[in-house]
Formats: structure tokens, sequence, C-alpha cells
């Protein structure tokens, strides 16, 4: 009995043996397996890299380029290029203020002539009257005259709302100045136009 007593010691060492061997290699097993893991698949700790890192930022649109368009100076502040020799002759100057006030007269009185006439139009009107175009038969309302005489009443008020600022550049010594840039108005266009306030570049530059 005692003489098989070293050899179950034996046995019993071999099994303890055969145990830590398979524990080494089951624990190489999973290190290898961590170790080669597909790319896709993120450890722990790479999770906690990808969050520590700081997000990319997104690439912001550029800004749209603005573009302003000059602003004239006052005139009242400019002074008259040299070469406008004609803005610094008096006689010429008065010649022009002459042209306003005629012209202004001829303006006033139309606009009054027409807005007596509309006035006129609807004096004894009653509903429904209608004056008929002998030439062509085609029926025109005594309201439709009434209109266009008081539209072109207000075109020549305007007229006269021109002129007048006009003769106030006059009296500033800003006339002949274009309001709509720094440049002078030609003295043909003021001959042809005295109440004209902006140059033809500007002027056609509106439409």
């Amino acid at each position: 009995m005692s003489e098989n007593i070293p050899a179950k010691k034996a046995v019993a060492k071999k099994i303890v043996a055969k145990k830590t061997v398979a524990k080494s290699g089951a624990e190489t097993s999973k290190a290898a397996q961590k170790a080669s893991a597909p790319a896709g698949k993120t450890t722990p700790a790479a999770k906690t890299a990808v969050k520590a890192a700081p997000a990319a930022k997104s690439a912001s649109p550029r800004p749209r380029k603005t573009f302003n368009m000059p602003t004239p100076t006052d005139p009242a502040s400019r002074e008259i290029p040299a070469e406008a020799t004609y803005l610094f002759d008096q006689a010429w100057l008065d010649g022009q203020r002459e042209s306003l006030l005629a012209e202004r007269a001829k303006y006033t009185s139309s606009a009054d002539r027409l807005a007596a006439e509309a006035a006129a139009l609807m004096a004894d009107r009653e509903p429904g009257d209608v004056q008929f175009d002998e030439e062509s038969g085609e029926g025109d309302t005594i309201a439709v005259e009434r209109d266009r005489d008081l539209a072109l009443s207000a075109a020549a008020r305007q007229a006269v709302a021109d002129i007048d600022a006009a003769l106030a550049r006059l009296d500033n010594r800003t006339y002949g100045l274009c309001l709509a840039g720094d440049d002078v108005i030609p003295m043909e266009r003021l001959e042809a136009i005295p109440e004209a306030s902006v140059c033809v570049q500007h002027k056609t530059s509106m439409f």
C-alpha cells in the first residue's frame, strides 16, 4: 500500500503540470486573438482615444463679396474743377437763371390750366355720361379725360420742382455739379436742359 504513494504523487504532479500548461496556452491564445482582432473593431482604449481627440472643424463657406456703389461727395463741400470754366462765368450763369425762370413760368401756367380743365370736366358730369370719338367711334368717358389732364398737370408741377431745385443750386454755387457722382455736367447738356442735376452717364445708368 505504501509502495503506491510515490506513484500517486507523480501522477498528481503530471496532472498539475498539464493544467498549468493548458492555462498558459489559453492565455496565450486570448492574447493572440486580441492582437489579430479585425481593424474595424475598436477596442475600449481606442474608443477613449477617439473621444479625447478634438473634433475637426468643418470648413466654413467663404463670405460673399459685396460691392457698394460709391457715394458722391456732398456738392456743398466740393470744389468746381478748374477746367469747367463755364461754371465760373457769371454772365453764362445769369443766362441759365433766365432760362430756368422762363421754363418755370411756362410749366406753372400749363399745370394750372390742365388742373382747371380737369375740374371743369367733372363740374357738370352725371354718372354714366360718355363722350364718343366721332372718328373711331370708340367711347371715352369724361373721367378718363379728367385723369389724363390731372396726370399732365402733375408732370408739369414736377418740372417746376426740378427747376426750383436748379435755382437753389445756382444760389449755393453747386449748379453744374453732378448729384450722382463727383464729376460735372457738360455745358451743352445744361444749355439744352437747364434743370439737369446729373450728367449723361449717370442719367443713362438709372434706367
